[in-house]
């Protein structure tokens, strides 16, 4: 079942990040040569409208063919013939379809089981009681950044485990400011002494819109964290997870929530949904070659300098860029197979 369930999340997560560079090139006039659902052969197809539109054999991924995407052309219709910043929007729409599906399904869950706001209890004898905060106190910003969700909160405190935080709370409209250096608990866990106890809150249709933007903007800052912590170095290979992780994740979700019915297998799998379209978007905006965010590193060079660079220099680049991605996605698949079999 958990392949299965896994096999669903990665199509349709693929499937609308190519329907982005699908909509944004049929808007631009680009022509569309095919787009398919799957991968392999084709098990059924028709032309319609010049585009070739295909159910291929693996239930997985998808594609989206452009003439002139790959080869130097400036014929009608291909990729090269529109204006750069046409060809941006097309590049870019692949990852922001990603964060508008991330978008939707939050508001799925939020307007399903509610929002988890940042109005606290306080834990006696901890620094936040003995700097002054009670219980209903609402946090406004850990180190000078907007806390909307509590889990911010908790992110920023397993990120920065044992580092002061200047934390700015409201209660009965007045905002007040402490310092507070987390201490210990007995499992060895810095703690601040603030804690959710309720966990989720129901709100109206606005409220739940404004909270739907926050579950997203909580994940993003949960990915590029991570990407930070990676690039700095703390954080090493043993850390990341390839589609055999991720597999071996949704099935341990589905294997903790089954005995509670198939609406909460429902919600948590949107719930990684989430997790993983926002992963995509966030990965292929890296200005890596081969991926969407290397190529618009090329456009952006083109649009200042007004010249595009040669395509079968760009060309070489990607496949490199490809071939060394490809390298490291061996890497993690056998990390992954090593935390799981051995």
């Amino acid at each position: 079942m958990s392949i299965v369930l896994a096999l669903v999340i990665f199509s349709v997560i693929v499937i609308v990040h190519e329907f982005g560079h699908f909509l944004l090139a049929k808007c631009s006039g680009i022509t569309v040569t095919e787009f398919s659902v799957g991968m392999g052969p084709r098990l059924l197809s028709h032309e319609w409208g010049g585009t070739r539109y295909s159910l291929k054999l693996l239930p997985f991924g998808g594609s989206c063919m452009m003439v002139g995407e790959e080869e130097e052309s400036e014929e009608e219709g291909s990729f090269g013939s529109k204006s750069v910043w046409a060809r941006i929007a097309v590049v870019a729409a692949g990852p922001v379809f990603n964060f508008l599906l991330a978008f939707v399904l939050s508001a799925v869950i939020v307007a399903s089981i509610g929002y988890d706001d940042t109005v606290v209890d306080v834990t006696p004898g901890y620094p936040a009681a003995e700097a002054g905060m009670q219980n209903g106190d609402e946090i406004v910003r850990m180190n000078g950044s907007r806390t909307y969700v509590y889990r911010e909160i908790s992110l920023f405190n397993s990120l920065y485990q044992g580092q002061t935080a200047d934390v700015v709370y409201r209660r009965d409209g007045a905002e007040y400011q402490v310092t507070l250096t987390p201490v210990k608990d007995e499992s060895g866990f810095y703690r601040y002494g603030f804690e959710k106890v309720n966990v989720r809150t129901r709100g109206n249709v606005l409220q739940t819109l404004g909270y739907s933007f926050a579950e997203l903007r909580y994940w993003l800052k949960a990915m590029l964290e991570s990407l930070l912590k990676l690039f700095q170095g703390q954080v090493g290979i043993d850390d990341m997870s390839g589609p055999v992780g991720i597999v071996d994740a949704i099935g341990d979700t589905y294997r903790e929530t089954r005995s509670d019915g198939w609406y909460y297998v429902t919600l948590n799998m949107i719930i990684m949904s989430i997790l993983l379209s926002v992963n995509l978007g966030v990965m292929n905006l890296l200005p890596l070659p081969a991926l969407d965010g290397g190529r618009l590193v090329f456009l952006l060079i083109e649009a200042v300098c007004g010249k595009a660079l040669p395509q079968e220099k760009e060309s070489m680049v990607h496949f490199i860029g490809f071939v060394l991605l490809m390298g490291l996605m061996v890497v993690v698949l056998l990390n992954d197979i090593r935390h799981i079999f051995l």
